[in-house]
């Protein structure tokens, strides 16, 4: 089995969209909790207005899925309608995959924590 894949980065929302790229990610959190094959999901509010996103999927494929679902899409098509420049973003293969037969942390109890 191939490890897992993560995708980070910071996003700078245009300051007249903040709120609504903000309300929009947020929006996408539990949801994205539940498709099959996430691992990870968290979006952090930075305290100069970018927000980090951090996912990791089981696989490249699940993370497509993800990728082609409606809400995330019209998104992903708009991206620098929403923000002031291309996300600094990374993807890359994780090191430290998780145990065998875990469903990572996604799958555990959480507690939801505001952002801000």
């Amino acid at each position: 089995m191939l490890p897992p894949v993560a995708l980070y980065g910071f996003l700078r929302p245009r300051p007249e969209r903040a709120h609504e790229v903000r309300e929009l990610l947020s929006s996408l959190v539990e949801p994205t909790r539940q498709e099959e094959g996430n691992l990870e999901y968290h979006l952090h509010a930075h305290d100069d207005g970018r927000l980090f996103l951090y996912e990791v999927w089981r696989s490249q494929e699940d993370l497509d899925r993800h990728n082609a679902t409606p809400p995330l899409r019209a998104f992903l098509d708009n991206l620098l309608d929403f923000l002031e420049e291309a996300p600094d973003g990374y993807f890359d293969t994780m090191v430290s995959p998780y145990p065998a037969g875990s469903g990572g942390p996604a799958r555990q109890e959480q507690r939801p924590t505001p952002l801000g």
